[in-house]
């Protein structure tokens, strides 16, 4: 299976926009995909993909209860369905997480148990088969680095990353090479970056040092995304993939946009000949 988190520390890069459009690529493509959204802000991969129905219910089951051991139903009636992936949304629970599974851990450790709150989701995604149902597993967490990003990155290992080329998108990519061995010795894994994903490319000079910049530390550039906003917010507008929107709200076909769809496409696909990743 292949899994991977979309990260980014820095905010406003579309990191849930890509999340969501390459599930979709892959769906279309003939895969079963699990999306999972960590994510507590409204503005989210579930109110995009339109499955955010039950975020303020807190009668509801949610993968917080799960994650704590304290579920109030099976973990497939987690899962909704939005343009052919599944999809676990996010619950407005996600904000006390941390509080949540530090009280589990130091209950457990009062009664001489090992619970690391660090692996709960990777636990919870183990026991429920999630590696042999789906062929590709997506974690959009918050950009903090917290706790849901360290589950997030336990349970898949590898790394995908939206780039903005900008002088701040720059300095985030830049920060991988201290931020992955950190991660890999706060959580003693191997965590491996997939792809960076340049979006908003304009094609300036300082833009294309960035890109060189980057492709010169070795880290992959299956492809690069130019400005794309008036499909992107569109999206968000409609609540909707890309390729929903272009095919369902689009009046007439536009050939730049046609032109971000296959490139979608060919990450998606590089992404699942790149590396199957443990989960």
């Amino acid at each position: 299976m292949l899994a991977y988190t979309t990260y980014s520390e820095a905010g406003g890069v579309g990191k849930s926009t890509l999340a969501a459009n390459l599930a979709v690529a892959d769906a279309r493509a003939g895969q079963d995909v699990l999306v999972i959204d960590l994510d507590p802000q409204e503005a989210s991969l579930s109110y995009l993909l339109d499955v955010d129905d039950d975020r303020g219910d807190s009668s509801a089951d949610s993968l917080v209860r799960h994650l704590v051991e304290r579920p109030r139903g099976d973990f497939d009636d987690l899962i909704k369905t939005s343009e052919g992936v599944d999809v676990i949304p996010a619950h407005n629970s996600l904000e006390m997480l941390a509080k949540h599974l530090q009280r589990r851990e130091e209950e457990a450790n009062d009664f001489g148990e090992n619970w690391n709150r660090n692996v709960q989701l990777l636990r919870v995604l183990r026991e429920n088969d999630v590696q042999d149902t789906y062929d590709t597993l997506v974690i959009d967490p918050p950009a903090t680095a917290d706790v849901k990003l360290y589950n997030a990155i336990h349970a898949t290992r590898s790394l995908v990353v939206p780039f903005e080329p900008s002088g701040k998108g720059f300095k985030s990519v830049d920060g991988l090479e201290d931020l992955v061995p950190g991660l890999e010795e706060n959580l003693d894994i191997n965590v491996g970056v997939l792809a960076i994903v340049p979006n908003n490319f304009s094609g300036t000079n300082d833009q294309q040092d960035m890109l060189d910049e980057i492709t010169a530390k070795g880290y992959n550039v299956p492809v690069v995304l130019g400005e794309r906003g008036s499909l992107f917010e569109g999206c968000w507008r409609q609540q909707c993939s890309a390729f929903a929107y272009v095919e369902e709200h689009r009046d007439r076909e536009r050939e730049y946009e046609l032109a971000t769809l296959n490139k979608i496409e060919e990450l998606a696909t590089d992404l699942r000949t790149t590396l199957e990743a443990p989960a």
